[in-house]
C-alpha cells in the first residue's frame, strides 16, 4: 500500500460519522447494508450519510453495488487489511507486541 493511499484512508476515517458507518459495514460483513438501513441504525439523514459514504468509497474503504433497485454498500476488507498491515508492518521491531491470547474457558 502506498503512503498516499494510507493518508487518504486515515483521513476518511477521521470523522465520527464516517467511522461509525465503516464500522457498521465491517460488522455487516459480506452481506453489506443498504443506505436506508445504515441511516436508520446510525440516526443520520440520508443526504448526510450519502456524503460520508462517498468519502469512504473514494478512499477505497467501501464498495457499492446495485442489486435490483437497491444499492448495497460493503466494507472493502482487502483495503482495510492492507491499511492495518501497513500500520503494523514494522511493529515492535519484529517482536510480538502483545502476549498470545489465552483461550476462553469460561464462555
Amino acid at each position: 500500500m502506498e503512503e498516499k493511499d494510507v493518508v487518504r484512508s486515515l483521513a476518511a476515517l477521521a470523522q465520527p460519522a464516517r467511522l461509525q458507518a465503516f464500522r457498521a459495514l465491517v460488522v455487516a460483513g459480506e452481506e453489506g447494508l443498504t443506505p436506508g438501513a445504515m441511516a436508520e441504525a446510525l440516526g443520520l439523514p440520508a443526504s448526510t450519510l450519502s456524503f460520508h459514504l462517498k468519502e469512504l468509497t473514494n478512499a477505497g474503504l467501501v464498495t457499492q453495488e446495485r442489486e435490483s433497485r437497491n444499492l448495497i454498500y460493503r466494507a472493502a476488507f482487502g483495503q482495510m487489511n492492507a491499511l492495518l498491515a501497513y500500520l503494523t508492518e514494522n511493529c515492535c521491531q519484529g517482536v510480538a507486541c502483545l502476549p498470545a491470547a489465552k483461550p476462553c474457558t469460561d464462555c
